[in-house]
């Protein structure tokens, strides 16, 4: 992918985004900076002025790592876990780190938050910029060797598939959540979810990690769920890490018929497993006027407990 974008993207477009990610994702305080900014110019109705502004999601509370960096296990001890916390996820959708986190609490897992965990450096790479993955994955390495886990859990597809390949030292223990939670199994649930559900595979899960089925089986046992298959679930939405803001025509052009199959199966809820496929597909369906939502995996299992 690195070649591609050498070859393809023209030089000075790349070397902007490259500067613009190595100065903010690789950055947590100056990320949540931009994400404090970014709450109080949505408060402001000042994001809608740009096309980026306007795929953001509405900006809630980042998300917290608990004290101690550790959320114990509920019940017996089973388990214990490091987790992602990552740069996209904890600003753009703190709810989905909140709903994981429950999840492997009731599935007995000790959860543990490396302190001086950075971002993973999948967006770099995907943007050709293999020195900047890599001094992040030295750095993060640092920190997951100061601690021991049976696995490190991962809610976003694109992060998942980037760690699997490019951190070799974590060969067989990296887990994307529906990953891990097919393993070891939840609770019983204690309510139902009484809704329409659609399920959109993220292509750095379904492709990348070939993992298709854990996700549905993990919603599909939900009590009340009224499950709906939808046409060509394993076809991208045209989010793909950058590329929906380095090429939207083409994007978009991949989101309209992505929408004619998700709009097809009237579902209530569509779920995905990766942040990048949640914004292109919420911004799609409020365009075309959907009261369709859209909510990750974590959230559609969490509502049962």
């Amino acid at each position: 992918r690195a070649d591609v974008e050498d070859a393809r993207r023209p030089s000075a477009k790349r070397a902007t985004s490259r500067v613009a990610l190595r100065q903010l994702l690789a950055h947590p305080q100056r990320l949540r900076a931009a994400g404090t900014a970014t709450r109080l110019a949505q408060k402001l109705h000042l994001t809608s002025i740009a096309r980026s502004g306007r795929m953001l999601p509405p900006l809630r509370a980042p998300f917290r790592v608990p004290a101690g960096n550790v959320a114990p296990a509920i019940g017996e001890r089973k388990h214990r876990v490091a987790f992602l916390v990552g740069c996209v996820m904890p600003i753009l959708y703190p709810q989905s780190h909140d709903a994981a986190v429950k999840l492997l609490q009731l599935a007995g897992s000790e959860v543990w938050f490396p302190p001086g965990e950075r971002c993973c450096g999948a967006l770099f790479a995907h943007n050709g910029d293999l020195e900047g993955a890599q001094q992040l994955r030295d750095a993060n390495m640092r920190v997951y060797n100061a601690g021991a886990f049976d696995a490190l859990i991962v809610d976003s597809a694109g992060c998942g598939a980037h760690l699997k390949d490019f951190y070799p030292e974590l060969q067989g223990r990296v887990k994307d959540l529906t990953e891990w939670l097919a393993e070891v199994g939840l609770p019983e649930a204690k309510r139902d979810v009484k809704i329409r559900l659609t399920y959109q595979d993220a292509c750095h899960l379904a492709h990348a990690q070939k993992i298709k089925k854990q996700p549905r089986d993990l919603m599909r046992a939900l009590p009340g769920v009224e499950w709906v298959d939808m046409r060509h679930a394993d076809i991208c939405c045209g989010a793909a890490g950058l590329y929906s803001t380095l090429e939207p025509e083409m994007s978009n052009r991949i989101l309209q018929e992505k929408l004619d199959d998700v709009l097809a199966t009237n579902a209530d809820v569509l779920a995905v497993a990766n942040p990048g496929c949640q914004m292109q597909l919420e911004a799609g369906l409020k365009k075309r006027g959907s009261a369709m939502k859209v909510e990750h995996v974590a959230e559609i299992l969490a509502r049962a407990f």
